[in-house]
């Protein structure tokens, strides 16, 4: 977990940065604090939501459910507290995810393993081409700021560094651009499904 790396410790408590941040709303200082816990966070996220990508997803979504919900709770045991947060976000994740209807197919297909295999590599082939070609679609900052979290695996601060851009802007480009993204991949999708 590295998305917030770079950040130098200081020796203030919890309830210090907590009332700091609560006071100014610096998101330096709410990192620094959440940074402390990121490790505590991915292996509850890890926990109840099992698979590495998803628990590194959510704590990223819970970094940014504190930027608003730090500044409207009062908090004496930021640990204790955050743990909650984490394990809620979860909870939540897991139900909209049973909300998701499964269709059963009566129409069994049997195929051996290499067409099971080749199969396989061709749709995540075709997904990625199709990611690709989604990526060219966002605003340039957008783009630039996605590929270099996402594909190059580069921390908030090293992007902000690189760019030029301030904390706040890559942290919204990269959020709106996952966003417009998953709309352009979810369009090309339907739109496959109904010129077949």
């Amino acid at each position: 977990m590295s998305f917030l790396k770079n950040i130098s410790p200081s020796s203030c408590s919890d309830a210090d940065l907590v009332k700091t941040y609560q006071q100014n709303g610096q998101m330096e200082v709410l990192a620094e604090l959440y940074q402390r816990y990121m490790e505590l966070v991915y292996g509850v996220c890890l926990k109840y939501l099992s698979e590495a990508e998803f628990a590194k997803d959510a704590v990223m979504n819970i970094f940014e459910e504190l930027v608003q919900k730090l500044q409207h709770h009062e908090v004496d045991n930021f640990r204790g507290w955050l743990y909650t947060v984490a394990k809620n976000h979860c909870l939540m994740q897991l139900r909209s995810r049973k909300n998701i209807k499964i269709t059963e197919l009566t129409t069994v297909i049997v195929q051996t393993e290499e067409n099971l295999h080749l199969n396989g590599e061709l749709e995540k082939e075709d997904h990625l081409r199709k990611m690709e070609n989604c990526l060219k679609t966002l605003p340039a900052e957008q783009q630039q700021c996605v590929e270099l979290f996402y594909l190059q695996g580069k921390s908030y601060n090293e992007i902000v560094e690189t760019t030029g851009f301030d904390w706040k802007q890559v942290r919204s480009y990269i959020q709106n651009g996952r966003r417009n993204l998953k709309i352009c991949m979810e369009k090309t999708v339907s739109d496959l499904k109904f010129e077949v």
